[in-house]
């Protein structure tokens, strides 16, 4: 395993463009970048790779030829919505869908053939989308189809994926509620998509692999931190992946405008510390970070800079570093 952790960046990710005022802003992820970049945060270790487009094929591992077809229209005409009301058709949506699905499987093929033991697409993590519709900003679920590619090109049978976005991971979940993929989602309970009650645990073979940790509103960094323990730290041990996928989703954030959730960056340096530790003891180091919501964009970004420096290890100036934390009393 290399060792290196991957940045997957490609400026077609701001093709994924919902509006001026609408709360997605695909910017997070290069403004991340920029960041990162200011922070003198790559060398030998963590390095920039760029994206690539994912083929109409491979949105196929998991979208119905319709859906993709219809996505593609609305694509041109540049108006309406591709679901009732959440995700507007902008121009140039689709050509920007695709980018997102392909840096997520270029984070795979990164990992899977030892460029990278870990990598990053921060513009990923899109974790509505279903089969036939888009749903809450999501137009392709990256997540699903890097899971069905990993599948398919690499062999890859035992996939964990743990999200942390304050909505639940439902089109993940319906799309491998009956197979053994493990699916741990934290999310408030109560808002969008109405869904992630603890008696959602999966049919058939995918009985006992979803895992739903819904959170009352307020949920702060300890009370966070103890059902992460709890739950992630010896479920992931018991299952055994091959690799981790994380949706790292900063809108638990207490300065985050959608969700009432109370989380600081003190948390979410936790999280990428305890996943880091985890894939390097179960799954030889293999872990796949994904964005997903975070509306407060000065911390989302704050957030995966400091992500992406615990976990590459790369060492910087910690003063500049300590700007990025939280101060503000919760």
């Amino acid at each position: 395993m290399s060792g290196i952790t991957a940045f997957v960046y490609s400026e077609n990710y701001l093709k994924y463009f919902l509006g001026e005022e609408h709360p997605f802003q695909q910017i997070r992820s290069k403004l991340t970048l920029e960041l990162l970049k200011k922070l003198n945060a790559f060398d030998s270790k963590a390095k920039i790779f760029e994206g690539r487009r994912a083929s109409e094929e491979e949105l196929e591992l998991v979208h119905s030829k319709d859906y993709i077809n219809f996505v593609k229209e609305m694509s041109k005409k540049g108006y309406g919505y591709l679901d009732y009301g959440d995700t507007p058709a902008k121009k140039g949506i689709f050509e920007g869908a695709c980018y997102v699905v392909g840096g997520t499987l270029k984070g795979c093929e990164l990992i899977m053939e030892k460029k990278a033991s870990h990598a990053f697409n921060f513009s990923g993590g899109l974790h509505h989308a279903l089969p036939n519709s888009a749903s809450g900003f999501c137009v392709f679920n990256d997540i699903a189809i890097g899971v069905r590619y990993l599948q398919k090109n690499y062999g890859l049978e035992k996939i964990a994926i743990v999200d942390i976005d304050a909505h639940h991971s439902d089109g993940v979940q319906k799309i491998f509620y009956s197979e053994p993929i493990l699916k741990i989602s934290f999310h408030r309970i109560g808002i969008f998509p109405g869904s992630g009650y603890i008696e959602e645990i999966g049919e058939d073979k995918g009985k006992g692999y979803s895992v739903n940790i819904p959170l009352p509103a307020g949920t702060f960094d300890e009370a966070f931190m103890y059902a992460f323990d709890e739950v992630v730290l010896p479920l992931i041990e018991k299952y055994e992946p091959e690799i981790l996928i994380n949706q790292f989703g900063i809108d638990a954030h207490f300065k985050d405008y959608l969700v009432d959730l109370s989380l600081t960056s003190k948390a979410y340096e936790e999280i990428a510390e305890r996943m880091h530790k985890l894939a390097h003891k179960i799954c030889k180091g293999k872990y796949l970070i994904l964005g997903g919501g975070g509306y407060n964009i000065e911390k989302t970004v704050n957030c995966w800079a400091l992500a992406f420096l615990k976990i590459s290890q790369v060492k910087v100036n910690e003063e500049k570093v300590e700007e990025l934390r939280d101060k503000e009393e919760v």
